[in-house]
């Protein structure tokens, strides 16, 4: 079964774990100083969020699965959006090493599919090797789309 993910980037971490907390009424499932997670089951969302944005505002949405063939499935549905599927393999991101690929969408919203192996103890290899990083996007730059003055609805 897969789980829905958004991936956001906030001002003020401690402020939005203390909000994301009384909206799911729910605590995280992990806490670092750049990051949470909430894992919720009632919906089913891998719900993020992180201080290593350009700006605050939506980072990337996508589909973490319970096991390899869900990934495969969805990269072969993937594949017939007929836009380029960048297959990252085996990587680390967001204190965990997944199997991944990613699809952008017309508008430019990554979208990453994700099978979870491990967790680890560092935001991603390349940052513990003293590179700076962000969310693990393709571009190696988070889209961001900045939520607040939306002029529309649903």
């Amino acid at each position: 079964m897969k789980r829905f993910h958004v991936h956001l980037h906030v001002a003020d971490l401690p402020a939005s774990i203390a909000f994301y907390n009384r909206l799911f009424g729910a605590e995280p499932a992990r806490v670092e100083k750049d990051y949470a997670k909430w894992m919720l089951e009632d919906p089913r969302l891998n719900f993020a969020i992180s201080t290593r944005g350009a700006a605050p505002g939506l980072d990337h949405l996508g589909f973490q699965t319970d096991d390899a063939a869900e990934l495969e499935a969805l990269k072969a549905r993937a594949a017939t959006a007929q836009l380029p599927v960048q297959n990252e393999g085996e990587t680390t991101c967001c204190y965990a090493r997944s199997d991944k690929h990613w699809i952008t969408d017309p508008q430019g919203i990554a979208w990453e599919h994700f099978h979870t192996l491990q967790d680890i103890p560092v935001f991603n290899e390349k940052s513990a090797s003293g590179e700076a990083g962000v969310c693990c996007v393709p571009s190696g730059k988070p889209l961001s789309i900045p939520v607040k003055g939306a002029s529309s609805c649903c």
